[in-house]
């Protein structure tokens, strides 16, 4: 019995560790990113920053439009 508390204890625990990303949207603007992990929120991300454009999708550096898709 215990076999099978523990495979449901490490699957609950995968699933907490997945990173999403949620835009935060005020007047039909995203003012920004909220990286989360399960439910517990990690960072705050500019929208404006590299790596804010790179998530939402806007880049116009090609050379970091060809890495992410690597």
């Amino acid at each position: 019995m215990s076999e099978n508390t523990n495979a449901e204890n490490q699957s609950s625990d995968v699933h907490q560790e997945e990173i999403s990303y949620h835009a935060v949207e005020k007047n039909g603007k995203i003012t920004a990113i909220w990286e989360m992990r399960g439910r517990k929120h990690i960072r705050t991300i500019d929208p404006r920053s590299e790596e804010g454009r790179h998530l939402l999708g806007h880049t116009d550096n090609q050379e970091v439009v060809q890495n992410a898709q690597a």
